[in-house]
């Protein structure tokens, strides 16, 4: 026990009595089982047989002295890994009323006959860490905790003791690597840490360990520092903008996010009440993170691939699998938190269920999680949440997100700060263009990336990239930073958005300047400078849509049914159905792939740029959702309008809203800037609104200069200085913004009072 624990112990009312543990333990047992519900009540049903069904079969295979055949041991810490999730799904069967297995004295004794067989030679305190380090410390450890729990006095002092040695070999704390004891745990493998050192207190019944699994969480040991109740600056966690980045510079959110948003969530809701009830006032990093770091992301039930990083390739675990995890740990993390907190985390789970078409939540939940969503189903003072709508950057992650009513567009940016793959573990071996501008458009059609799209994909023509065409070999162990420092965006009011990116291509020479502009229902896309010498055809791709559906093509437009409309010239379109495997792409020893082929339709349109091209260009229009008709009315009547498309300048206006992306100064005609930025501007009603960012975070003042008079000040940002006049100034300090946006609302008529400046 940590120094800082021990005060906070002695510091309680109180010593731990037995009623204590055994009243955590019943928190536990609820948790893990679903507690007091009614097994009879057909709502219940279909998880009780989905757990009965799953257990017995894995009884069935169960063989003394091996356990199961396809999980070969000796040396595969990974299927060790496995063989304990089997158990604890079997454990969990045993213990939850309903199931063939409830309280059945012989199932019980098949599973402490098997974890005797693991402790002996595969998980024990005298046993080196070989292999993947997380099997040993998180993995296992994890299964091994819940099974403890959920057997509570079926197992003997002496097993107990040694199981729980076991833990504690391996995972004593949620500080440090136990491996490698430099380094300091942090992000979701803290998170994940605390929630098995919990259980192991609850299964040891030891006041200790519960008191380094609050502590951990906050990282009272070295006094914050790794805090999962703390933003950070730099390296994995919470970041204040919204984003969440683990392993130094991959964009998380949807995985290890996950995780460590499910673990804080279970912490919470097993100690809350007790003697070592988490009381951190940092509790509202994680709270707030619900609406500024998730909601954004999930798009009605799903939770969005572009941050999910090499688990979007796990084929058991499909962007509607991770959003029913992020459902689940919300109405969890719901049990616990405070108003208005608690009230909004089940207003945005009633709308997720309801809208999660793709994979019905009912369908598929665990009993715990069935009765979580029953409770908050059923209460007609809970009204569903609408998804999110608004434009969202994320600039500590290179991530953007545009939404609005029936449809949502991510792109996945990349930069010296931020990965444009991760590929480790043997996952995301075809991972190379999902940093380089992907675009992910989510419509009705709700199955696009969910449905076998990974391993059937074009992985050379992903939406939105510019790509070398050259052959790749399978990624292995690395994680892709590149050279270019421009990558982020703008935003306006919330509701529009310009996004950028300057392309270096991976180990190629090909380079690019990219901009998405996303303006309310209209996303207008270019790119100029494409320049390669590597003797290959370059292609950008504008959509690589898994559909059955027929492409309708007109005059320079195309329209997709249950996607939308797409306004271009020149592009070539491929319609084909594509054949892949997930082994193919995963490889994970815990995560790995089937060999069985799966099959989809892809419809595909891209420009060819040719070979060696040099200051090549593109543009085109996305309507999502749009109707046949309103596409062609929209190519007819051409509202977006792109006026720059060079090296120096993006430059695009759809109606009343403006937007520029200044590669350098310049002047785009409605706006000067004297440096490198990106601009957005609407004008409507007397009034002109700006807001300007530096996605780049290289230039410390810009100062914009705008065509038309403006006389009066409404607001600016402290950031902001304006000059009024016949031909405005605008002044922004972006040094040290981190890529955030700044922005001022200028009138054209003049106030009363001469002061201007702010």
């Amino acid at each position: 026990m940590s120094k800082a624990s021990a005060m906070r112990l002695s510091d309680a009312s109180r010593s731990p009595a037995p009623h204590d543990f055994d009243a955590l333990r019943a928190t536990a047992v609820d948790l893990l089982t679903g507690g007091d519900f009614d097994a009879s009540d057909p709502v219940y049903g279909r998880p009780l047989a989905t757990l009965s069904e799953t257990a017995a079969t894995w009884l069935a295979q169960m063989v003394p002295g091996l356990i199961w055949p396809d999980l070969s041991l000796e040396g595969r810490p990974g299927n060790v890994t496995g063989s304990y999730g089997r158990l604890r799904l079997i454990t969990t069967a045993w213990a939850t009323p309903g199931t063939a297995q409830h309280g059945d004295d012989a199932v019980a004794e098949k599973v402490v006959q098997a974890l005797d067989l693991l402790y002996e030679s595969h998980y024990n305190e005298r046993l080196p860490e070989t292999g993947n380090w997380w099997f040993w410390e998180i993995g296992t450890p994890a299964e091994l905790a819940r099974v403890c729990v959920l057997l509570g006095d079926r197992l003997d002092a002496g097993r107990l003791g040694s199981y729980v040695a076991a833990i504690d070999r391996f995972c004593p704390d949620a500080d440090r690597r136990a491996g490698w004891p430099e380094a300091s745990e942090s992000g979701a493998n803290r998170a994940d840490k605390a929630s098995i050192v919990a259980l192991r207190g609850v299964a040891g019944r030891s006041a200790g360990k519960l008191a380094l699994a609050r502590d951990g969480l906050s990282d009272v040991r070295d006094g914050g520092r790794n805090s999962v109740f703390g933003y950070t600056d730099s390296g994995d966690g919470f970041y204040r903008d919204g984003s969440f980045i683990q392993h130094g510079d991959v964009a998380y959110t949807g995985s290890y996010g996950l995780s460590l948003l499910t673990a804080v969530a279970g912490v919470l809701a097993l100690l809350h009440g007790s003697l070592w009830e988490v009381d951190d006032p940092g509790r509202r990093v994680v709270l707030d993170a619900v609406e500024r770091s998730f909601a954004p992301f999930m798009h009605d039930g799903l939770l969005m691939d572009t941050v999910r990083g090499r688990a979007a390739t796990r084929q058991t675990f499909s962007d509607s699998v991770a959003g029913h995890g992020a459902i689940g740990a919300v109405l969890l993390l719901a049990r616990t938190a405070p108003e208005p907190y608690r009230g909004r985390f089940r207003e945005l789970a009633k709308g997720w269920i309801e809208r999660g078409r793709a994979r019905p939540y009912l369908e598929h939940a665990d009993v715990p999680e069935t009765r979580r969503a029953v409770a908050v189903l059923d209460d007609k003072t809970v009204e569903a949440a609408p998804g999110a709508v608004g434009h969202f950057v994320f600039p500590a992650m290179d991530r953007v997100v545009h939404r609005r009513p029936g449809w949502s567009l991510a792109i996945s940016l990349s930069s010296r700060r931020i990965a444009a793959y991760e590929a480790i573990n043997g996952e995301n071996l075809h991972g190379w263009y999902t940093g380089d501008g992907m675009t992910y458009l989510y419509t009705g059609d709700l199955e696009q990336f969910g449905r076998d799209f990974w391993p059937t994909v074009d992985p050379y023509r992903l939406p939105g990239v510019t790509v070398d065409t050259r052959e790749r070999a399978n990624l292995s162990f690395s994680a892709h930073r590149p050279g270019n420092a421009w990558a982020g965006g703008v935003s306006l009011e919330g509701r529009y958005g310009a996004t950028a990116m300057e392309l270096a291509g991976d180990g190629v020479s090909l380079t690019a300047r990219k901009s998405w502009f996303c303006m309310d229902t209209v996303v207008v896309a270019v790119g100029s400078g494409i320049t390669s010498l590597d003797g290959r055809t370059i292609e950008t791709v504008v959509e690589n849509r898994a559909t059955d559906e027929e492409p309708y093509l007109g005059d320079g437009w195309a329209h997709l049914p249950s996607v939308g409309g797409y306004v271009f010239e020149g592009a070539l379109r491929l319609v084909e159905t594509r054949t892949g495997r997930w082994r193919d792409i995963n490889e994970g020893d815990d995560t790995r792939g089937a060999f069985d082929p799966v099959s989809r339709r892809y419809v595909t349109f891209w420009f060819d740029h040719g070979v060696n091209p040099v200051e090549a260009a593109y543009s085109y229009v996305l309507l999502p959702n749009a109707t046949r008709d309103r596409t062609r009315k929209f190519r007819a009547t051409g509202p977006a309008k792109v006026l720059f498309n060079t090296a120096r300048l993006h430059a695009v206006q759809v109606r009343s809203v403006f937007g520029a992306t200044f590669w350098t100064a310049g002047d785009a005609g409605v706006v000067r800037a004297d440096a490198p930025c990106m601009v957005l501007l609407r004008r409507a009603s007397g009034r002109v609104v700006v807001s300007v960012a530096d996605p780049s975070r290289t230039v410390d003042v810009v100062r914009l200069t705008l065509n038309r008079p403006a006389h009066g000040v409404v607001r600016a940002d402290d950031t902001v200085t304006v000059q009024p006049g016949q031909r405005p100034v605008i002044t922004v300090k972006l040094g040290g913004s981190l890529g955030r946006s700044h922005s001022a609302e200028l009138s054209a008529y003049v106030p009363r009072s001469p002061r201007y400046d702010r």
